[in-house]
């Protein structure tokens, strides 16, 4: 009789679902592509190595470290390599082509301790550093800026008016928390610093000797910023990969709660819908319960039939919104480059939630079509 009476009123019954299927299609689309967000996150920071250690300075002014101070930093127990950094941008050009890029000044060692490998050429080396040479290492999308269909080793670029040699280029790397890899120029770190004018030094990356040693080395690496910077602990950060997985996975997991909740707003609006049409119905139906009541149908009868109609449109309505919130998930996947995870628990969650509102919301309408007394009900046109 449920499926009968849907059957008959086809456009009220999908207007009616209407809420309950995008309800269901977003907390699915949406929690996914949360998600999905923090997986690719966490692969992007995994990708770095698991014995990856950074230090970052909040404010070069109170903390300067300074080239001469990295030997210290080479002597730890449990350090292997050492890649400082300074960085800042500037303008690169080739002939007409021209682009503002970000300009990183290291040493020999960030290549593989920043987990990077070359498409072209050589990466910059410890003479270059000591000699001061102009020279430069291009990242993908500055090398193709730069030199379209061309290759740009052996080749000249001004950065600031300078002219600088291009010895290699690097491959893509893509996109890291939102910030792009590959626009960039890789120089000796003694010459960047003269190009930027800045002889602080804003990061050091460290490779420990192994994953098991990463605690070791964090240790070592603060009890020498402590001895060298003594009560200035808040003006650096010393983190692991690890702690920056589990900074990012909090955060993301707090921006999928928030747009689940979000979402789900809908199905509350979905039920609301459920229940107005419902009650319309037990209007519209007021003689029928009064016949079937007269001939024996029992309250408890009446309010099965009306609840079992509520339950069969949040049903089909969560079906539906599973099918189509899948299915949206996957073309975003395949017409753009956000990344989806697909969640068995989410689905099945956005579902048994959607049933829960048929029920929550049918209870009302079917409760008052099982109290219409059957002789009001039979007088009622």
């Amino acid at each position: 009789m449920a499926f009968k009476s849907i059957k008959n009123n086809k456009i009220r019954a999908l207007l009616t679902m209407l809420g309950i299927i995008i309800g269901v299609a977003s907390v699915i689309t949406l929690v996914g592509v949360g998600q999905g967000s923090s997986q690719s996150v966490t692969e992007d920071i995994g990708s770095l190595g698991t014995n990856l250690l950074t230090l970052s300075v909040n404010d070069t002014t109170s903390v300067q470290l300074k080239e001469d101070q990295l030997t210290q930093f080479e002597e730890l127990r449990g350090i292997s390599k050492v890649a400082p950094v300074v960085t800042g941008r500037v303008s690169s050009k080739n002939g007409e082509n021209s682009t503002q890029v970000s300009i990183t000044g290291t040493n020999s060692t960030y290549l593989s301790v920043r987990s990077l490998t070359l498409s072209q050429g050589r990466f910059i080396s410890d003479m270059d550093n000591e000699l001061r040479q102009k020279v430069v290492v291009l990242g993908s999308d500055t090398a193709s800026t730069l030199f379209p269909n061309q290759n740009p080793v052996g080749q000249s670029i001004q950065v600031e008016g300078v002219s600088f040699k291009v010895v290699g280029v690097l491959e893509s790397v893509g996109t890291s928390l939102g910030m792009s890899g590959d626009s960039v120029i890789v120089a000796p770190l003694s010459t960047t610093q003269r190009v930027v004018k800045n002889t602080t030094i804003g990061t050091i990356y460290f490779q420990a000797e192994s994953e098991d040693r990463i605690n070791l080395a964090k240790f070592q690496v603060q009890g020498l910023m402590t001895t060298l910077f003594p009560n200035s602990s808040d003006y650096y950060s010393v983190s692991t990969q690890e702690d920056l997985m589990k900074t990012m996975s909090s955060v993301s997991n707090t921006m999928s709660l928030m747009l689940g909740g979000i979402a789900s707003i809908s199905l509350l609006v979905g039920g609301i819908g459920i229940m107005n049409i419902m009650l319309v119905s037990v209007s519209e139906r007021t003689k029928e319960i009064g016949i079937r009541k007269a001939i024996g149908a029992n309250r408890q009868s009446i309010l099965l039939q009306f609840l079992i109609e509520a339950i069969v449109l949040s049903t089909l309505g969560g079906l539906i919104g599973v099918f189509l919130g899948l299915g949206v998930s996957k073309l975003m996947e395949l017409f753009s480059s956000i990344t989806i995870s697909y969640s068995l628990s989410v689905t099945s969650l956005a579902f048994l939630f959607s049933l829960l509102i048929g029920v929550v919301f049918g209870v009302f309408p079917a409760n008052k079509a099982s109290k219409l007394n059957p002789i009001q009900a039979l007088r009622q046109e």
